[in-house]
């Protein structure tokens, strides 16, 4: 069993290896650019899909549903905020988990809810991307054109990060803000036409799982909120991490629940009942304003789906390469391509995996899958919050009792989530959970590799 005993430091016990860990990091990252990075993080380009798969499963409620995670949330961002200012390290909650459980449960952690969950996310987007050129070219909704579509387009963005963390870094930075600029158009333009009746219309599907539509509508939701863990791997570079990284935190989800509501409101008030079935509902909506509209927030969505896979690229094989780096995986995933300095087969296998679930299936399917493992990711962070608020870990630094009850909210949130899916989505994460444990089982035949 994996043990984690702390030495006793000026703020309480820290456990050991945190200070080795981000050695040689420069913490220069402000509120302001951590603030700034969480909400990049957070605001995927499924935002453009989103409200469409909202309303279907709940039609005219889809607010609600962003709420009632939002609420949820509210105890996984207390937290994982308060985690993350007694561990500051870079890892975010894989870094906090491992403190608070061990290794194992680290690993699996971050296999399972930040890797896996990338990956499935990451195949969502694909999907999405070709059911927007899809409308344009019906031909790439189907069969050979639609997988040449998502393998090319995987393959280009795959080159992009293959020529070096600089140049790709260089390209994300750069067309970052094509994601929030047609968003802010949307909204800033289509709240002045918003039809009163149509924000009423539409019917709510039933659905499958415990809670029916409006139970599934909230785990797409859970999918829209994640992804504060990716920014959080770098918290060991935060400055002032002990108020900065929970104030972060904080504001960006805050703007984040403001953000996702905005646009469900604004595109059911545009299109009412139609929303729930078109395949490109922003572009659609504003389209019902002035038609070439319609065409920006396509072309938007497009480049901002196509942005938002290749920071994908950019930072999820990282977690491969550093579970190869630590023998917890085979150690081919370490490999650094000799010119380029970057985890060449992490990256290559990351790529080829999103290829296989964005050809194989839908925006709807990955994303509920992605939803669920952000769920045992949030779980295990509350749990990592309690336990080392228990032990003192950073000091005890907040009010006394607040974190065991944030804690046991969130937990219970995320499982009263998670059991909206249907069985054989359930059977999977499980799976998931099984392979993760295996893999950590097997480690000493990958150190040995």
């Amino acid at each position: 069993m994996d043990t984690t005993i702390g030495v006793q430091g000026p703020g309480g016990i820290v456990p050991p290896g945190e200070v080795m860990r981000d050695r040689g990091l420069i913490r220069g990252v402000g509120l302001a650019a951590f603030t700034a990075a969480i909400v990049n993080g957070v605001v995927g380009a499924g935002v453009f899909t989103l409200p469409a798969v909202m309303a279907l499963n709940v039609g005219p409620l889809a607010p609600l549903a962003f709420l009632v995670c939002a609420v949820a949330m509210g105890a996984v961002v207390w937290c994982t905020a308060d985690a993350g200012r007694r561990v500051p390290t870079s890892g975010g909650i894989y870094g906090t988990v491992e403190a608070a459980f061990g290794k194992r449960a680290g690993f699996v952690t971050g296999f399972v809810g930040i890797w896996l969950s990338s990956v499935l996310s990451c195949g969502g987007i694909a999907a999405a991307f070709a059911a927007i050129c899809g409308t344009a070219v019906p031909a790439l909704t189907s069969g050979f054109p639609r997988a040449a579509l998502i393998c090319g387009v995987m393959a280009v963005l795959a080159l992009v990060n293959l020529r070096g963390v600089g140049f790709a870094a260089r390209f994300i930075t750069v067309t970052t803000l094509v994601k929030l600029v047609p968003l802010a158009l949307f909204v800033g333009v289509g709240v002045w036409f918003i039809d009163p009746v149509k924000l009423h219309a539409g019917v709510a599907a039933s659905g499958d799982g415990l809670g029916g539509g409006f139970g599934r509508a909230v785990i797409f939701a859970l999918f829209a909120f994640s992804g504060m863990e990716t920014p959080l791997s770098a918290s060991g570079e935060v400055a002032d991490p002990r108020r900065n990284v929970p104030r972060a935190i904080v504001l960006a989800m805050s703007f984040v629940l403001l953000l996702y509501v905005a646009v469900q409101v604004v595109a059911q008030g545009l299109l009412g009942a139609a929303l729930a079935h078109s395949a490109t509902p922003l572009a659609s909506a504003i389209a019902t304003v002035r038609p070439e509209l319609g065409i920006v927030l396509l072309a938007g969505a497009g480049a901002s789906m196509l942005i938002w896979i290749g920071s994908d690229l950019l930072g999820a094989p990282r977690v491969l390469f550093a579970f190869a780096r630590d023998k917890l995986l085979p150690a081919f995933l370490g490999t650094v391509g000799a010119k380029s300095h970057v985890p060449v087969m992490a990256i290559v296998v990351h790529t080829v995996l999103v290829c296989i679930l964005a050809v194989s299936g839908t925006f709807e399917a990955l994303a509920i899958l992605s939803g669920l493992a952000s769920t045992f990711l949030y779980s295990m962070a509350c749990s990592a919050a309690w336990r080392l608020d228990a032990r003192g870990v950073g000091g005890s630094g907040g009010r006394r009792g607040v974190i065991p009850v944030a804690a046991a909210i969130g937990v219970l949130a995320m499982v009263t989530i998670a059991v909206q899916a249907k069985p054989v989505e359930l059977f999977g994460l499980a799976a998931a959970v099984a392979i993760a444990l295996g893999l950590y089982s097997g480690r000493r035949m990958f150190a040995g590799s």
